[in-house]
This record gives C-alpha cells, sequence and structure tokens, in this order.
C-alpha cells in the first residue's frame, strides 16, 4: 500500500512544499486513500475530522503558492491524542464514562500546531485515561501494531503509534504519564520522546497532573527536534511550565566532550527476555564506539512502582470516582480494580507515598551528579498478542508494573525518550531507554541523535506495508 508520501519524514515533505513539488492537499488526499485501507486493519482513530482537515490543508496551500509558509509543520497532517483536547471534537480519554461534548477549546498543543499550519486529521485512540500500557479501551476496542497485527502497539498512546509506524503520518502526538510515548515507541519501532516535566505545556488539567507529559511520536529524532521546536515553551495556563529558553534539538555529537554513561540492565529490580536485553546490551556498547565511557550499573534504584500507582491511579480514580460508586460496568475491568484499590487510600498512606516521591527524585539528582546518561531497556519484552493486560510471563506484574523501566521517570519529571535499537528473530522492534538529568532535552536529545545511525535497526529495518 506504500505511494509516494508513506513514510515520509517531516523534513522530506517540508522540502517538498518549499520547492512546490507538492502541495497540502495532494498529501491530505493520499493521507485519506490510504486511511481506507489501513484503518479497519490497525483502528487508530477514535475521531476523524476529514472536512476540518481539508480546510487546514487548503488555507496552507494557499499560504505556500503566495511563498507564506509559516514553519516546518506547515501542511504536514498529524494526529492528536484523545486525551488532549482538540476544539470541536469531543474529548473522551478512551472512556464511556466521558461526554461526547465537543471541546470548546484547543490544549495548548494543539493550538500551537494549528498556529504552525498544522493539518489535523483528527484524535487518535488511548487506553481508558491512559490507565493501561496496552492499546484497547472499551470505547475503541482494540488498536493493532503495524508490524504484526495480532501484536499489541502498547499503550497508551497506541494509535499515535500505529499511525506513524504504519507509514500514514510522518508524526503524531501523544501523552506520557508513566511512559505511554515510550512503551508503543519501543514495540513500534519509534522515537517516543518525554521532554522534561511541563517543558510542553497541559492544558486543561490532566487527571494526573503531577506525572503527565506531551510528546511527539516520530520514525526519526530529526523530525522529532522539528516537532519539538514548535510545541515546546511557556504558557500562562500551565503553572508547572519551565519558563526558561526552549532547548536547542540540534542533532549531533552530544556536547563535543566523552559523556559518562550508566548502562543498566535492570535498574535493581527489573527483569527482561533475554533476546531484549542483548539487543540493548549491545545498543549501550555502540556509545563507547561514539568516544564516551560506558559503566554497566546493576543497582539504580529500588523499584518506585508503589508510589507512582498511588499517584497516578489515585488521580484518575478521584476524576472517575462518581463512574466507579454508581456505573462501574463503564470501566474497563482492569482499570476498575486499580482504581477502586487508589481511592481506598486513607490520607497518611497517600502522603506516605508523597514524601517518598521527593526522597526518590533527590536520589535520582545525586546518580546524575556522577552520570551524564542512564541507558536501559525500554521495555522487557518486544510486542504481544493483543487482548492481553500484560506479556505472557509477566502475569504476576499489575497493568503498567510490567513497564519496570518507565515509570520511574515520571515520578522524577526528567527527560527520557525510547530510541530504536534492534528488532527480534521474529521482526519485531526494541527500544532502547534513554534518560538524561534534569533539563537535560538537549543533551539527551544530541546523545540519540548521534546514536541513531549505529543503530542495528537503522540499518535492518523495512517499515511494514499493509495491504
Amino acid at each position: 500500500m506504500a505511494t509516494g508520501f508513506a513514510f515520509m519524514g517531516v523534513r522530506e515533505m517540508a522540502g517538498l512544499f518549499a520547492r512546490k513539488e507538492a502541495s497540502p492537499i495532494e498529501v491530505l488526499d493520499d493521507v485519506i486513500g490510504r486511511l481506507s485501507t489501513l484503518e479497519p486493519k490497525l483502528n487508530m482513530f477514535a475521531y476523524l475530522d476529514l472536512e476540518g482537515a481539508r480546510k487546514l490543508a487548503q488555507t496552507s496551500e494557499q499560504r505556500m503558492m503566495r511563498g507564506e509558509r509559516i514553519g516546518i509543520l506547515d501542511g504536514i497532517p498529524t494526529s492528536i491524542k484523545d486525551l488532549i483536547a482538540m476544539q470541536g471534537l469531543p474529548l473522551r480519554s478512551g472512556s464511556k464514562a466521558s461526554a461526547d461534548t465537543p471541546a470548546a477549546l484547543d490544549a495548548p498543543v494543539t493550538e500551537r500546531l494549528r498556529n504552525a499550519g498544522a493539518v489535523l486529521l483528527g484524535k487518535s485512540t488511548t487506553s481508558e485515561f491512559g490507565c493501561k500500557a496496552v492499546g484497547d479501551s472499551p470505547l475503541t476496542g482494540i488498536t493493532r501494531n503495524p508490524w504484526n497485527l495480532d501484536m499489541t502497539p502498547g499503550g497508551s498512546s497506541c494509535g499515535a503509534a500505529a499511525a506513524v509506524a504504519s507509514g500514514l503520518l510522518p508524526y503524531t502526538i501523544g501523552t506520557d504519564g508513566g511512559g505511554s510515548l515510550r512503551i508503543p515507541g519501543a514495540l513500534c519501532g519509534l522515537v517516543g520522546f518525554k521532554a522534561q516535566f511541563a517543558r510542553i505545556p497541559i492544558f486543561p488539567v490532566s487527571a494526573t497532573p503531577t506525572l503527565a507529559h506531551v510528546g511527539p511520536l516520530t520514525r526519526t529524532c530529526e523530525d522529532a527536534a522539528a516537532v519539538l521546536s514548535v510545541i515546546c515553551g511557556y504558557d500562562r495556563r500551565d503553572p508547572f511550565t519551565v519558563a526558561g529558553p526552549v532547548p536547542d534539538f540540534a542533532p549531533g555529537q552530544p556536547a563535543g566532550r566523552p559523556l559518562r554513561i550508566a548502562w543498566s540492565p535492570t535498574l535493581g529490580y527489573a527483569r527482561a527476555d533475554a533476546e531484549v536485553l542483548s539487543l540493548c546490551e549491545k545498543a549501550a556498547k555502540s556509545f563507547e564506539a561514539l568516544g564516551h565511557h560506558v559503566d554497566v550499573v546493576d543497582h539504580v534504584m529500588d523499584d518506585p512502582g508503589d508510589i507512582w500507582t498511588a499517584e497516578f491511579y489515585a488521580g484518575v480514580g478521584t476524576r472517575l470516582r462518581a463512574t466507579v460508586e454508581t456505573a462501574p460496568e463503564l470501566i474497563d475491568p482492569a482499570v476498575l480494580e486499580v482504581l477502586k484499590e487508589a481511592i481506598s487510600q486513607d490520607m497518611r498512606s497517600y502522603y506516605d507515598r508523597v514524601f517518598a516521591r521527593y526522597a526518590f527524585r533527590e536520589k535520582m539528582r545525586e546518580f546524575f551528579e556522577d552520570y551524564d546518561l542512564l541507558l536501559s531497556p525500554t521495555l522487557p519484552t518486544a510486542a504481544f498478542p493483543v487482548g492481553l493486560n500484560t506479556p505472557p510471563g509477566y502475569e504476576d506484574r499489575s497493568i503498567v508494573s510490567w513497564v519496570y523501566y518507565t515509570y520511574p521517570f515520571n515520578l522524577t519529571g526528567q527527560p527520557a525518550a525510547s530510541i530504536p535499537a534492534g528488532l527480534t528473530s521474529d521482526g519485531l522492534p526494541v527500544g532502547l531507554q534513554i534518560v538524561a538529568g534534569a533539563h537535560d532535552d538537549a543533551l539527551l536529545f544530541e546523545a540519540a541523535s548521534a546514536y541513531e545511525p549505529t543503530s542495528e535497526f537503522t540499518a535492518q529495518a523495512q517499515w511494514p506495508t499493509i495491504v
């Protein structure tokens, strides 16, 4: 089903527009044509707004013909995850418990993309309120992985990841409260970039306001940089927003100096499949070839899963308390179970975990006094069959605690990204997680972009074609 615009990146497509070798309407028509084949197989969208997208493409084309393009994203199609407000479309968060009332306003990220000329195709699917690390919800059903339609793309930014991995869109916007950009990034062979907490503003207020991030899913670091340059920056509606200058997300050798890098196969508590560990260890060693010093660090931390669970699910549970108590049948049964437990916490237990979180953040700050970067697997396994809440062999973990490696860095808020490391013997992607110290987004990005061309994935991967 590949066509001239399928799997085309942001910069390549922007170059065509700049040279007037293609038009935004032409690209949109191509996307809509491929959508008719891909959507029934993948189930990527909660809502489509093709009429609205066409108006945006027409306006962009008019600017292009006048030589007045307003930036690199002008005319390029994308989508917004259904945990983020998009004016005129419902904000249902993958839940039957949410009203289908059209949103009255755009979230800051949606507004910035609209102002940059992006062509907004619609809202992508999510697990219910981002509560699961796989790609299904009671509202929209199962979203599938383009690499193997029997497998999950991961979650909760499932539709966003599937749209990029299938070649439908050059980039999409997702969220990350416990790994929801990095998880599907790893399972779908994408760059999932979680910038410093509040580098990208969030409004309306998230159900998990101290953990939630917004960010891009792309096929390359270069494309991630293009998107980040547009969506980062202060917004007065989000009191957490970082008010300083937006980092320069520029590719290249990190800082022009050897970096101190920690490689941790387990972080101190995780277990991972042997093939995943092998691919990620090989990826970590490639940083030595780039001139950096890599130490093996077996124990970075104790598992902060209880701290994360208390914060995340208490937020969602409070938001959905009325439904939990009066109409529990509307909620995903696996999600309902953890929400009930979270909202049953007494105040003392909850604040014990709040203060444990502050102690954990300080421990990680001290760790990054000794190291510039931390490398680990993004996930313990490659993609696994749809319909499961946890991978085979990890049934002892909860619906999110099986993603051992990602949720710690929502508690700390520091930058973290998943970058493709290679393919398993079954041809499924595996992700390497790269974590930097607080506010070191630029260093993380430079390290990831320097590693990217050395990755086995870059050399071997053939993007999936769905017919």
